[in-house]
C-alpha cells in the first residue's frame, strides 16, 4: 500500500514540476530585453518587448533616463529596416511615456530609438538580438 501512495506523490509532483516548467517557458516566451541603450544622450537602460493579449507593449526599464531634450519621442525600426515615428516620450508635469503600445502596422522591432524630433537626431537606440513580433 505505501508504494502505492509514493508512486501517486511521486506522479503528483512530476506533474506539477512539469507545468511550472511549461509555464515558464510560456511566459519567457513572451517577453525579450533589448541590449542597453547606447548613444549621445539616452545611454542608461534598456527596452522590453511583451505580448498581451493581441498588443504588443515596449516598456523602458527603471534605471532608464529620459533625455533633457526638446522634443525626444520614441522610434522602432522593424526587420526590413522601416522607421514608425511613434509618440513622445515626454508628458505633462515632468512624465514621460514609461510604456507604448504598437500600433497594429508595426509587425516586428529590431530596434528602438529615442529620437529628438525637434533636433532630428538620434539620442540613443538599443536593439533586440533577433527582430521580435
Amino acid at each position: 500500500m505505501t508504494t502505492i501512495r509514493r508512486f501517486r506523490s511521486l506522479t503528483t509532483v512530476s506533474a506539477i514540476v512539469f507545468t511550472l516548467i511549461l509555464a515558464t517557458s510560456a511566459f519567457a516566451a513572451q517577453m525579450r530585453k533589448s541590449s542597453p541603450f547606447t548613444g549621445p544622450k539616452a545611454n542608461t537602460g534598456f527596452v522590453t518587448m511583451e505580448k498581451q493579449g493581441n498588443k504588443t507593449v515596449l516598456t523602458l526599464s527603471d534605471d532608464f533616463v529620459v533625455p533633457d531634450t526638446p522634443d525626444p519621442h520614441w522610434r522602432v525600426v522593424d526587420s526590413k529596416g522601416t522607421i514608425y515615428d511613434l509618440q513622445k516620450l515626454k508628458i505633462k508635469n515632468d512624465g514621460y511615456n514609461k510604456s507604448i503600445t504598437l500600433p497594429a502596422y508595426v509587425k516586428d522591432v529590431a530596434k528602438v530609438v529615442i529620437w529628438c524630433a525637434w533636433a532630428e537626431t538620434n539620442l540613443g537606440e538599443a536593439s533586440f538580438k533577433s527582430p521580435v513580433s
